[in-house]
């Protein structure tokens, strides 16, 4: 495997990067309980980034899985999820802000406690987007990785939270060139009493080539269209 970067993203941290296309990003739960919330952009052209809406109604899906991409708002493919071993990944609970970090575990601030403060992801989001030159008008949907979420017969939304075994992994694989954002904090749905945000590792590595046979091209025919977006737009560049 020729592996290119590896790094532990410990509880309450975050991260942020440009990715090369043609990438693999495979994520692994070190421990039980994982929730990894991401956000994706076009790397040069910052306008275009991930599109909850259109990646959910084109692939006729709620949750994400192996199979499944991460479409922009122009039409592209940022992302596709070429192995998965949970099957069930939550694209619509969002991310947790400063006042629900603080009702549900508690008031900590960094003055008091330095790195062992209980960070969320609203604070982790705004810091890594100024690094980018994006702001606080660019925070938008998240993919919450590692996480179930699903709607009850009454229409509320319910987190499991024995979803993620220690060990679980999901790989995507980057179509375009993209800043991707990361933050390990806790699903917002997350009813546990104890913050829950376990280490997550990145790896990242160089894929093979889009074949005729790829999964996540054939899974349905917007994903090929989708594809097609993405291959004409680098052919003209």
């Amino acid at each position: 495997m020729n592996q290119m970067y590896d790094t532990v993203i410990g509880r309450g941290e975050k991260w942020s990067g440009r990715i090369g296309r043609g990438k693999l990003l495979r994520f692994t739960a070190l421990e039980a309980g994982a929730n990894v919330s991401l956000m994706l952009f076009h790397a040069d052209d910052l306008t275009e980034r991930y599109n909850m809406p259109d990646t959910l109604k084109a692939q006729y899906t709620a949750h994400l899985t192996a199979g499944h991409t991460l479409m922009s708002d122009n039409g592209r493919v940022l992302a596709s999820i070429v192995h998965d071993e949970l099957g069930w990944h939550d694209p619509i609970g969002g991310y947790t802000t400063r006042a629900l970090t603080d009702e549900r575990y508690g008031r900590t601030t960094y003055q008091d406690l330095r790195n062992d403060w209980l960070r969320s992801g609203q604070e982790n989001f705004a810091v890594e987007l100024t690094r980018h030159g994006l702001g606080l008008r660019d925070m938008m949907p998240v993919v919450n990785l590692f996480s179930k979420v699903y709607c009850d017969d009454d229409g509320a939304m319910r987190h499991v939270p024995e979803h993620c075994p220690a060990g679980a992994s999901v790989t995507l694989r980057t179509e375009m060139d993209v800043i991707l954002l990361l933050s390990n904090t806790p699903n917002p749905l997350d009813r546990r009493a104890a913050y829950p945000s376990v280490p997550v590792r990145l790896e990242v590595t160089q894929a093979e080539p889009v074949g005729e046979d790829d999964v996540c091209l054939n899974h349905r025919d917007e994903n090929r269209r989708a594809f097609e977006n993405t291959w004409t737009y680098y052919s003209l560049i």
